[in-house]
């Protein structure tokens, strides 16, 4: 046990240091200098361990594709970052898991979490996946413990989940019945003697892109209101500057590495106008794209998805003054030819890819051609749509299903054949539909059926739903909301279809219950759940094409879809 010091010992002590102060007193005391405090942040990682294909243009105007992301090159560029700052602060934009590819999925997403926390992650909001399975089951996977709604999944990797290291926050997610906030409100880091605020918020709609079940007990609050109620609050405690971390975001036509872009749109741009002024970085989310916009004097960043950009920023701040004096952005391209995993995170990732082969590596079927992209045409329709869709009606067709439609939220992924690989395996195809989603067929007039095609426009923009091959319709971008569609143009089998006849529509169980603001399908007056899996309806498409001799999938979009402009379809 230490001693106390006696009163007589300090005297000395004390002389000593009026000795050693010089003429002028305290006053010659050096202040405190402006720290610079660095930050990586990654968003939309969705259990992401392995790269995936990465399309960009470069400053050149050269389209370029290639792997990026995955565990292994992100420790990697961490690992570089950190030998030049130790202090470096690794951040989550919400979305790290939920919707993830089965290599992730299949062990209830707890490697992904495992991972984040030997990149010594420090904090992520909360975003709308990480509720797929409910709030007791993310509460599991924070805290730790084996008692899940999956019990097939949870715990199976490792016997014992022992829960997380870092902390996820949400100023605006908070209990239906007591208003007592799910998880904290913000997280203070301490970085040089610099004291910085994260404070959380998911979008303030997530209840559209969750199943009634997974949202259930739970509420979302304004996210701008809920964030500014922290800002007193923080100030009293004596923070130095204020980060928002938001999980809702826009789109730009400017390209992920350009500084100080202008023209981002969509909902986080109104987020920002009405935050608290001593705000100025705003890390955001959800939306998949990369930027580092400014509105007005708000730094606004987000790093694409799944892992492959990470968005680097150099905060300069004045801890004397309690004050932001300015901060710079990078979106990194996360490339694994550059940056080789530590020892710790390819170990994990070696487990994880061995002890997942057998299920995943299994072969399915052929394909027609050697890739079918995810991408959306001009007019929005995408082959992976297709593919997709025409296997949800053909599964449902037995039952008097006439058309299928599909989200562009529900299709992770497109299909690709590696070289010398002849059939697409099963984690391939697992990977495009990752949501164990039930098919239901709805009835809706075809007033209703036009009224649905409406709702594809949303105020975060176009979200074309994905037709079967018996569907197809016109529309025109110079038509005012509401009337996008082309009213004579909808085709059930090459038949127009009547506002006052019934029709019978496959949708996931996801859509019928109005998710995505597809308020339409929870209106429909009859309904019914087939109970069949909407992956294993694409599995056993897949199958039967390939037996028939006419295997599936296609390059190019069916053009069910038509864009007119100025009421001429578009060359």
């Amino acid at each position: 046990m230490e001693r106390a010091m006696s009163r007589s010992s300090i005297r000395p002590l004390v002389l000593l240091f009026v000795a050693l102060v010089p003429a002028g007193g305290c006053s010659q005391v050096p202040r405190p200098q402006p720290v610079e405090v660095n930050l990586l942040v990654v968003n939309d990682f969705h259990g992401h361990i392995q790269p995936t294909r990465f399309s960009h243009r470069n400053a050149a105007g050269e389209q370029l594709s290639l792997k990026a992301g995955g565990i292994g090159a992100l420790s990697g560029l961490l690992a570089e970052m950190r030998a030049r700052d130790p202090e470096l602060l690794f951040v989550g934009g919400g979305d790290l898991i939920g919707g993830s590819p089965p290599l992730s999925a299949m062990w209830a997403d707890e490697p992904s979490l495992r991972a984040l926390d030997l990149l010594d992650m420090r904090l992520s909001v909360v975003g709308n996946h990480e509720l797929d399975q409910g709030r007791d089951e993310l509460l599991r996977q924070v805290r730790g413990g084996c008692r899940s709604p999956r019990p097939d999944k949870a715990c199976r990797f490792e016997s014992v989940h022992p829960g997380i290291g870092f902390t996820y926050i949400a100023a605006n997610l908070v209990d239906r019945r007591s208003g007592e906030r799910l998880f904290p409100a913000y997280r203070i880091e301490r970085v040089r003697g610099a004291r910085i605020a994260f404070v959380g918020a998911v979008l303030e709609d997530v209840d559209t892109q969750l199943s009634r079940q997974s949202m259930q007990g739970l509420r979302s609050l304004d996210e701008a209101q809920a964030i500014n109620a922290q800002v007193p609050t923080l100030l009293a405690q004596g923070v130095d500057a204020i980060v928002a971390v938001v999980h809702q975001g826009g789109a730009t036509p400017e390209a992920y590495d350009q500084p100080d872009c202008r023209q981002l749109s969509g909902p986080v741009v109104e987020i920002v106008r009405r935050l608290d002024p001593r705000i100025k970085v705003v890390l955001s989310g959800h939306t998949h794209q990369g930027y580092l916009c400014r509105v007005g004097e708000v730094l606004v960043t987000q790093a694409g998805s799944y892992g492959r950009l990470a968005t680097h920023l150099t905060l300069r701040i004045d801890p004397r003054r309690h004050r932001l004096l300015e901060v710079e952005a990078r979106n990194l391209l996360v490339d694994p030819r550059r940056y080789a995993p530590i020892a710790e995170i390819d170990a994990l990732q070696q487990a994880v890819e061995r002890r997942s082969q057998a299920l995943l590596g299994r072969p399915l079927a052929r394909l027609a051609v050697r890739e079918v992209p995810q991408a959306y045409n001009g007019a929005g329709e995408s082959p992976m749509g297709n593919l997709i869709a025409d296997a949800q009606l053909a599964a449902t067709a037995h039952l008097g299903a006439q058309v299928a439609l599909t989200n562009p939220g529900g299709i992770r992924a497109g299909l690709a054949l590696e070289p010398g690989q002849p059939e697409v395996g099963y984690g391939q195809v697992a990977s495009t539909q990752p949501f164990n989603n039930s098919l239901t067929i709805v009835t809706l007039s075809g007033a209703q059926l036009r009224e649905l095609l409406e709702q594809q426009w949303q105020q975060d923009g176009f979200r074309p739903l994905q037709p079967s091959a018996s569907f197809s319709y016109s529309w025109d971008p110079g038509r005012p909301g509401g009337r996008h569609v082309v009213a004579d143009s909808l085709r059930i089998d090459g038949r127009p279809i009547r506002d006052g006849d019934l029709y019978r529509i496959t949708v996931n169980s996801f859509m019928a219950g109005g998710g995505d603001r597809l308020s339409v399908l929870a209106e429909a007056a009859k309904r019914l759940d087939t109970g069949l899996n909407d992956l294993e309806a694409l599995i056993d498409y897949l199958q039967a094409r390939d037996r028939a001799g006419s295997p599936a999938g296609r390059s190019l979009a069916a053009g069910r879809i038509r864009r007119l402009e100025g009421g001429r379809p578009e060359e």
